[in-house]
């Protein structure tokens, strides 16, 4: 069988080459190598950071270089690119085959997202939106039945709603009164009444807002109009958008462009699960992400996606190898409480000057964007062109201010963090419109939007900031005093878990491993 095959080779290729950073190379090769004999889908969690290199990678391209026909390997471009030109090479060079490799990047204009023939037996390797792009709207230009792989997934939802979500630009407005002439001055003024009302929305660091019931109804309007005129041809894009407009399951929102005078209206789904149902029975699936769902089984991502019955598989970090150091004060400022801010810059200042010898790059990561500018301004008085904001050339013993979503997608181009400061746990804004959208549909359904969303979303990205910092067992302050005293800290700590422990800043921290008692939890 080619378990057997994928083992021993996999094996002798560890051993020669001397590879130990991850220890379940052959348990996860075993498993894609059935996906792949069984034809049945399988669900990974690695629980190691997704960067353009993760140790966990040999263990899917061993069975995919193995199998005799053809495997469509999905993965962003940074993990692509590594994949063409380091891991696959070296792989075929000690394994001795010469497997087919054909990588699709239309966007870079190399060779055609086509297939590339019906007796193609390789490797097809291509990007999320080309495989999603495909599948979810019936392009029909991959073959069906094809094992694919697909790394990185810990986006996945969000590649399917970018995917799925339906915008009208101002080019669309004028688009629509030249296919409709004569109600090209009803189109106008339902337009200017839109702008009106939207340009009143207060400012909000978002720059977007969900639609209001009275701007739904002026576009149902429109739409009853041009419905009843039946003059002129209604552009496809304004179709789709007037058929969502009647539907619940769609979060109606708008980005503006207060420069430019101009908004974009959106529709997302709230629900992804019933799109994706039948697009995973198009195929078997091996799906690879870092830290998915706090079960092994990952019902509740399961659910989300679509996922029926497949095989589920979750790693925890080691807990000798992937310790990282806590630092988790108590008596510490509650956010939204008057003393938080002074006290965390006071806390932030005493932790850069005592981490100044370890000379090393620290990350502070700040979700509040008046707090991330706050503190930017305030830090760089004192600590001048060493402190950048959401830059990746800096200096080696620098200071990085940073957002959550720039972090999760730079680390890898940027040094291992000596320290990373964490003031507020990643908990989505309910000032965000998507995010407050989402938790009114919770409240519909009588669901707990807090432990069924919120939480769930906080301690994946909390699993995937910190990730980076295990292989160097770095140091993590987290600042946030919810945690020792809310009833969801435990789960935060369960999240974070393995981690050494102290609620005292040592000068010892950052000049060698401190050793408190492990906490395994």
């Amino acid at each position: 069988m080619i378990e057997v095959e994928v083992h021993q080779q996999l094996r002798a290729f560890l051993r020669e080459q001397g590879e130990s950073f991850w220890p379940h190379h052959l348990t996860m090769a075993r498993l894609v190598a059935r996906a792949l004999r069984i034809k049945r889908g399988a669900l990974i969690q690695s629980g190691v950071a997704s960067g353009h290199y993760a140790h966990y990678r040999l263990s899917y391209l061993m069975p995919a270089l193995l199998w005799p026909s053809a495997v469509m390997v999905v993965a962003p471009e940074a993990v692509r690119n590594r994949l063409v030109m380091v891991e696959i090479p070296r792989l075929q060079q000690w394994m001795e085959t010469n497997k087919s490799i054909f990588v699709s990047d239309a966007s870079r204009g190399v060779q055609g997202q086509a297939w590339p023939d019906d007796n193609f037996n390789g490797l097809f390797i291509l990007s999320p939106d080309q495989w999603l792009s495909d599948r979810l709207h019936h392009r029909m230009e991959l073959p069906a039945q094809i094992p694919t792989i697909m790394d990185g997934i810990d986006d996945l939802e969000h590649w399917v709603q970018q995917q799925l979500t339906l915008h009208l630009l101002p080019k669309d407005w004028d688009a629509l009164m030249l296919a409709c002439p004569t109600d090209a001055e009803t189109i106008r003024d339902i337009r200017v009444q839109l702008t009106r009302s939207i340009f009143q929305h207060p400012p909000n660091p978002y720059s977007c807002h969900l639609l209001e019931d009275g701007e739904q109804e002026r576009l149902r309007h429109l739409e009853h109009t041009l419905h009843q005129a039946s003059s002129g041809y209604i552009p496809e894009q304004w179709r789709r958008f007037f058929d969502k407009l009647y539907h619940r399951d769609q979060l109606l929102w708008t980005d503006i462009s207060r420069s430019n005078g101009q908004f974009t209206l959106h529709c997302t789904p709230l629900e992804i699960a019933p799109t994706l149902e039948p697009v995973w029975a198009q195929q078997p699936l091996v799906l690879i992400g870092n830290a998915l769902d706090q079960e092994s089984q990952a019902t509740s991502y399961r659910q989300r996606m679509g996922l029926g019955d497949i095989t589920c598989l979750k790693f925890a970090p080691d807990r000798h190898h992937d310790v990282i150091q806590l630092y988790l004060p108590d008596r510490f400022p509650f956010p939204n409480t008057p003393n938080f801010q002074p006290t965390l810059l006071q806390e932030v200042r005493q932790l850069l000057c005592v981490s100044a010898e370890a000379k090393g790059l620290t990350v502070i990561l700040v979700g509040d964007m008046p707090l991330k500018a706050q503190m930017a301004t305030t830090l760089a008085s004192e600590f001048g062109s060493r402190l950048q904001v959401e830059q990746t050339c800096l200096d080696e013993n620098g200071i990085l201010v940073s957002g959550w979503e720039f972090w999760r997608e730079h680390h890898t181009v940027l040094p291992m963090p000596t320290l990373l400061i964490i003031p507020t746990l990643p908990i989505p804004s309910l000032e965000d419109p998507l995010v407050a959208g989402r938790v009114s549909r919770y409240k519909r359904r009588r669901q707990n939007w807090f432990t069924d969303y919120l939480l769930p979303e906080t301690l994946k990205e909390l699993q995937r900031a910190i990730s980076p910092l295990r292989n160097s067992q770095g140091v993590i302050a987290l600042l946030d005093n919810r945690v020792n005293h809310r009833s969801y800290g435990i789960q935060v700590l369960d999240a974070m878990s393995p981690f050494a422990r102290i609620n005292y800043v040592d000068e010892r921290l950052f000049s060698q491993p401190v050793r408190p008692v492990l906490d395994e939890r």
